[in-house]
Order: C-alpha cells, then sequence, then structure tokens
C-alpha cells in the first residue's frame, strides 16, 4: 500500500512539473532558432548580430527594450522588431512554441553568464 501512494505522489508530482517545463520553452530549439538564418523567411540569424547570444545576456529580465530608436514593451516584442527589421523576415505569433522557444533561450543566456564558458 505505502508503494502505491508513493507511485502516486510521483505521477502528480511528475504531472505538474513537467508541463510547467515544457509551457516555458525549449532554450535548445531556441538555440537553434536564433542560428537559423532561414527560420523565419529573413536573410541573417539573430545570431548574426548577437554571436552566441552576446549583448543578450540581461535581456531577459527586461520589460522595456530600445532598438534602432524604437520603443518595444516585451521581449516578444523585440524579438519580432528585430526579425523584422535586422533580418528582414516575418514576425511569428507571440503565443507560438517558436517564440517561447526563443524567449527560453534568451532568458537562458543571463543564467549563463559567469559560467565556465559563459560571458
Amino acid at each position: 500500500m505505502k508503494l502505491v501512494r508513493i507511485a502516486a505522489m510521483t505521477m502528480i508530482v511528475l504531472g505538474l512539473v513537467f508541463p510547467a517545463a515544457f509551457a516555458a520553452g525549449n532554450a535548445a530549439k531556441g538555440k537553434a532558432l536564433f542560428d537559423d538564418p532561414k527560420a523565419f523567411g529573413g536573410d541573417k540569424a539573430c545570431s548574426a548580430c548577437h554571436p552566441d547570444g552576446k549583448g543578450l545576456e540581461q535581456a531577459g529580465g527586461k520589460k522595456e527594450f530600445h532598438i534602432m530608436g524604437k520603443t518595444q514593451k516585451s521581449i516578444e516584442e523585440a524579438v519580432n522588431f528585430c526579425i523584422e527589421n535586422a533580418s528582414k523576415g516575418k514576425a511569428i505569433d507571440p503565443n507560438s512554441a517558436q517564440m517561447k522557444d526563443l524567449v527560453a533561450y534568451i532568458k537562458s543566456l543571463g543564467k549563463m553568464k559567469g559560467k565556465t564558458g559563459g560571458y
């Protein structure tokens, strides 16, 4: 009986933890998009302007961005601004899996700062 309770509790915990992790986005998929010049129909990758994410280490915690003299009110707006203006690509849905993955990657850059091989 104790084993059944432990198994049930484990399933409940995993059921609560994993969906939250997947909903937040996948940084590895985001990095692949970040490095792909054709990902959004443009002519260059995000990494062309931000090699290895340089310059974006603090972006994950910001609420407002100022790019090319314009103000963006969210990280998603800033990403789309860069896709459209720097890469000449098509903006992506702010609620899409691609956007969640890109944002997860950008947020991971701040966590990597100061680690071996980080920024």
